[in-house]
This record gives C-alpha cells, structure tokens and sequence, in this order.
C-alpha cells in the first residue's frame, strides 16, 4: 500500500510537472506544422511567467495576469513573426534572439519594478490559481484504489493543467478535422500549392504563430502563478527546450507529443522525488538526479526517435512567385 500511495504522488508530480511542458510543445507543434521554427518558447513562457506573475501580483488577480502573460507572449510571437515571415530572415537565429532578449528583460524589468533581487513578490489569495476539487473527491478518498486516484490523481488540479490536456483532442481536430488545420499543414509542406489555391501563405503562418504565442502565454502563467506563487530568474529552467525534444520525439502529433510531455514530466517528478539516493554507501548526489531529465532527453533523442521528417517547408521562407 505504502508504493501505491508513492506511486500516486509520483504521478500527480508528473501531471503538474508535464503541463507547461504539454502547452509548450502544442505551441510549437502548430508553428512547426506551420514551416515555422520556433526555438523561442523559452523565451515566450518566460515573458509570460514574468507578466503574469507581476500583474498578478499588483492587482492580486491571477486572471489579469493570465491576460497580461499571454499579451507578452503574442508580442514575442508577433516579433519572431515579422521577422521570419515579413523579412524572411532566419528562423532560428530569431528564435535565440527571442530568448536573449526575454532572459535579460525580464530580471531587468523585476529589478526596476520590485527590487527584490529579480524576482516578483510572492503570490497568494487571488493572486494565483487554486486547485479544483472534484464532486465527492474528499468522500471518497478513503476508497482502496479508486479513492486516491479520483481524490488526488484527478481531482486537485488548477483549472490550467485540464485546459493543457483538453487542448490535445481539440488540436488533433483542428490539425485533422477542419479546413483551416488542413491548410495549417499543407503551408508547412508545400506553400506554393496553398498560394496557388488563392490562400494566404502569409496569413496562415501568422496565425500559426499567433496561436503559439497563446500556448506560451498559458504556459508561462501557469509556472509562475499555478506550479509556483511568483517569478524568479530562469524559472522555465530548459523546459521550453524539452517542449522541442518532446515535440521531435513525438514527431509532430498531438497525442504522442501529450505521452512524450507525461514521460518528461515523470523524469522531472522522480528526480524531484527520489535525491540524495544511497546504493549501498554510495551517495548518488542531488546534481545528478537533478540532472537526470536533461540526461534521458538526450539519450531519448539520440537513441529512440528514429527517422523523425518535420514539415518540408519548415524553416524555410516563402517568396511568392510572380
């Protein structure tokens, strides 16, 4: 019973753990289905986190801040826009300039605003995103089995984590199922086709991108106002990046970037979890265990992906021909 009840813990850690991750990777994996690149989520939830966290903070409402993350966010996504898609410059190199510029702006803006080293005040009240109980949850978590995985499994989240996992079923339909997700995919692979039809290539890739920026923007607000009770430097810590592997690993669909998120997030849960182990007199150090996500993510990549084809047009800027 006693592993039952660690397993139950491990995996409600995963759950909250893989959220920003899963939001992250759907935003990249619209943008990519897109032709576009964008190694800027890093910087995208990182803005967000800061916004959201600061209004949250003046305000004391988590709302305004969830508004003022996503604002940022689009802001960066419109940035990365014109510059990839308006002047056609190199998608990559717009993308780390987008997390530069979100790295040093947001400890700048903390200092001159908060003067707390950085940070923003610590959240509470109204100021964050407080859990959902389910109906009947405290009833029945003394039910063997059932019980704990309805009370705590399911049931205590912040209203963020359900919309990151109903945001998977509602971007396989609209990647899958409607006109405009057809034609999302079709400018990722082939955009003088969709030009040729009389849609915009343009149009759809802002879009795209547009939708993006939104996903970051929750991303960023729910690590600093539901996963966390403020902004401190660095606080997405890689996870933007870790969306991308997720998203390679998964090969650019939605489902399979959700169980990709889950076994991330589990990494990061079981080195949060289990530290400072000891095999017979030999400490493994909490660096390791810290470590151990950012280690399995590069074994997965390099050792489980296989042949992953993102879009053919990807990366690449279009130039109508006349």
């Amino acid at each position: 019973m006693e592993f039952f009840v660690t397993l139950i813990q491990v995996l409600d850690s995963t759950i909250r753990l893989a959220t920003p991750l899963l939001l992250a990777c759907l935003a990249g994996l619209y943008s990519e289905r897109a032709g576009i690149f964008d190694i800027g989520l890093e910087g995208k939830m990182l803005m967000a986190a800061f916004f959201s966290a600061a209004v949250a903070a003046v305000t004391g409402s988590v709302w305004l801040g969830l508004l003022a993350g996503i604002g940022s966010s689009l802001i960066l996504s419109a940035l990365h826009g014109v510059a990839s898609i308006t002047f056609r410059g190199n998608q990559l190199i717009s993308g780390v300039a987008i997390n530069f510029l979100a790295s040093g702006l947001t400890v700048l803006i903390a200092q001159s605003w908060f003067k707390q080293g950085g940070r923003t005040p610590s959240l509470f009240g109204g100021g964050r995103f407080e859990p959902i109980e389910f109906p009947f949850a405290e009833a029945l978590s003394g039910v063997p089995i059932i019980g704990p995985i309805y009370s705590e499994l399911l049931s205590g989240h912040s209203i963020l984590v359900y919309v990151a996992f109903l945001m998977v079923p509602l971007t396989w339909w609209v990647l899958f199922r409607t006109r405009f997700g057809l034609r999302l995919r079709a400018v990722g692979e082939n955009p003088a086709a969709v030009d040729t039809a009389g849609v915009s290539v343009v149009g759809l890739r802002f879009a795209a991108v547009a939708i993006c920026g939104v996903l970051c923007g929750i991303a960023g607000a729910y690590l600093a106002t539901a996963l966390q009770a403020g902004f401190v430097k660095e606080m997405t810590a890689g996870r933007g990046f870790i969306a991308l592997a997720a998203l390679i690993f998964a090969k650019w669909r939605p489902w399979h970037a959700m169980w990709a998120c889950l076994l991330f997030g589990l990494l990061q849960a079981i080195a949060l979890r289990f530290q400072n182990i000891d095999l017979g007199g030999v400490v493994i150090p909490v660096q390791v265990m810290d470590a151990l996500p950012y280690i399995l993510t590069v074994v997965i990549l390099a050792g489980f992906v296989g042949k992953a084809i993102p879009p053919r047009a990807g990366g690449e800027p279009y130039v109508k021909e006349r």
